[in-house]
């Protein structure tokens, strides 16, 4: 099991994704969304995954996590028995410095959102964000994919 370390960001601004070396179109659902582990399946491009994720921790900074390559038609046969809420997305890789910013524009019921995410190699990394990137929503649990399967962005109005 491995420790993933990373700090999420509004984008207010598409425009960074200019700056993209790469795009990928991802489809994913939930098994289970309870708060202490998730389960998620995922078809990235032409793979397909199984991913549990434990409580997050070090407010919302960490948790533990387990991915799996799965075959691709079995991660679609999975992702029909996923809970209601699938994500679309869109996710642009965006070097900048020594970290890879993954920035993920939605589409759907979640259209509108764009966040970004950084993984880092230990909780006490110092990143100092682009410009380009807007509030830091680390730890709020409201931008966690598993909750906007739930609890779609374009349900929470003008005021998230």
């Amino acid at each position: 099991m491995s420790l993933e370390i990373e700090r999420k960001f509004l984008v207010d601004d598409g425009r960074c994704l200019e700056l993209k070396t790469s795009e990928q179109e991802i489809s994913q659902g939930y098994l289970c969304t309870d708060p202490e582990r998730t389960v998620r399946v995922r078809i990235k491009g032409q793979h397909g995954y199984l991913t549990v994720k434990g409580i997050s921790k070090d407010n919302g900074l960490s948790r533990e996590e387990v991915e799996l390559e799965i075959p691709l038609l079995q991660a679609g046969e999975l992702l029909r028995l996923c809970l209601p809420g699938t994500i679309q997305k869109t996710r642009y890789c965006i070097p900048y410095g020594s970290f890879i910013i993954e920035v993920d524009r939605f589409h759907g019921e979640n259209a509108g959102l764009i966040l970004a995410e950084v993984e880092l190699p230990s909780a006490d990394t110092i990143f100092l964000a682009p410009s380009w990137l807007g509030a830091e929503v680390t730890g709020d649990v409201r931008y966690y994919n598993a909750y906007l399967s739930q609890h779609p962005y374009r349900s929470w109005g003008m005021n998230p």
